[in-house]
């Protein structure tokens, strides 16, 4: 079966895995630690996704997630920054997978030099189980139900006090656009980060990136005060969700995979999950140079928001602020992917396409007049939302 694993590539493409896949004779070596867990029986699923390795394996109890990060990416620490958080949620009734302890009742195990976790398989169909980030919703009533699980996701968050996450690569956080001077927040986040700072290309990108979306940030800065801190997901794809059954009807059953959680705001989540799933940024690659050709799914979009407002009704600062959000909100997770190229794979390429490609080419698009019929539209609906119907929230 490992000779078969293929992971998700920068383009859309499978590709050959930068980590190697489970085998099972280490799941056993890992589980075996785990009381809950059980004797492992079979992988029955390989995840394609490509910053570790991971899969569904079935044992003689359940059926367990197992996920496997090289320490430079995730240590200890690291993994229980995001344990605390899925606990805290699980403990407000959240649908989010139950991380499993071993007998001492540590839930991130070290061998050698990788990091395990292992969850509770979570309830519901794993119907987007192969999509790539960047890809749409199947349908319209998926969008609806994906943002009341956020807004229900939020509800759950309030409260949990964390301090931000200490710096890593592969994290969404929001500093450089939260800050009165982006331009400083932006040298301290590079010089944070010793792959990131010492590299011409990222510090020449960065800058361009910062002019880009200068409009935006200027935009975002008068709504700042209003938008009170949360820890967030900061990844609500389709394929981060599990649902009730295939159909367009479905309803979303839980939330996984927290790996780029951070303290945020809720204006940023809810721009990550449009990111994520309105724009089909792969058609980017394929064509830089016509930026009118990146698939734009309006109706998907206001059926997110929709759901989302139908459970937790922003406030007309958030509202405004979503637009110039949405602009800037993938910066950061940008330049962390590129530190994660850099600093932990040694591949140029990859976080060439992170720093120049997503960095400054999704900065030029929101520039463009293609890319401005989204914030455009966005701005549209929280200036006519005022006329709607409130939807009842609970607060």
């Amino acid at each position: 079966m490992s000779a078969m694993v293929k992971a998700h590539g920068m383009d859309g493409t499978l590709v050959r895995p930068d980590w190697p896949p489970l085998t099972l004779d280490e799941v056993h070596s890992v589980l075996s630690a785990i009381p809950e867990a059980g004797e492992p029986e079979e992988i029955v699923f390989a995840s394609p996704r490509p910053f570790s390795a991971a899969g569904v394996v079935r044992t003689e109890k359940r059926k367990v997630f197992v996920k496997r990060h090289h320490r430079k990416v995730r240590d200890r620490e690291g993994l229980l920054e995001e344990h605390r958080f899925l606990e805290y949620l699980q403990a407000q009734h959240a649908p989010v997978p139950r991380v499993l302890a071993d007998a001492t009742g540590n839930t991130a195990i070290e061998r050698e030099d990788w990091t395990y976790e292992v969850h509770e398989a979570a309830e519901g169909v794993d119907v987007y189980r192969d999509a790539l980030s960047w890809t749409p919703f199947r349908a319209v009533q998926h969008a609806r139900a994906a943002g009341q699980a956020l807004a229900r996701l939020h509800l759950a968050a309030r409260g949990f006090s964390a301090p931000s996450r200490k710096v890593r690569p592969l994290v969404a956080g929001f500093t450089i656009f939260a800050a009165d001077d982006p331009i400083q927040e932006m040298r301290r986040y590079l010089e944070a980060r010793p792959a990131l700072a010492r590299h011409r290309g990222v510090r020449a990108c960065a800058e361009r990136a910062l002019e880009l979306l200068s409009p935006f940030a200027a935009q975002l800065k008068l709504l700042l005060p209003a938008l009170g801190s949360l820890w967030t997901h900061n990844d609500l794809h389709a394929s981060n969700l599990l649902w009730s059954h295939t159909g367009e009807k479905a309803r979303v059953t839980a939330v996984i995979d927290f790996g780029l959680a951070d303290c945020t705001n809720a204006v940023h989540d809810l721009a990550h999950a449009i990111e994520r799933n309105i724009v089909e940024w792969l058609e980017l690659v394929k064509h830089p140079g016509q930026p009118e050709n990146v698939p734009v799914h309006l109706d998907h979009l206001y059926a997110l928001l929709e759901g989302y407002e139908s459970v937790r009704a922003l406030a007309a600062e958030e509202a405004a602020a979503l637009a110039p959000m949405t602009a800037l909100c993938h910066a950061e997770f940008a330049l962390s992917e590129a530190d994660y190229f850099l600093g932990v794979l040694g591949a140029e390429d990859a976080a060439r396409m992170a720093f120049d490609g997503w960095l400054v080419g999704h900065a030029r698009w929101f520039r463009s007049s293609a890319g401005r019929r989204l914030p455009d539209a966005i701005a549209r609906w929280a200036e006519t939302r005022a006329t709607r119907k409130p939807a009842e929230a609970a607060r």
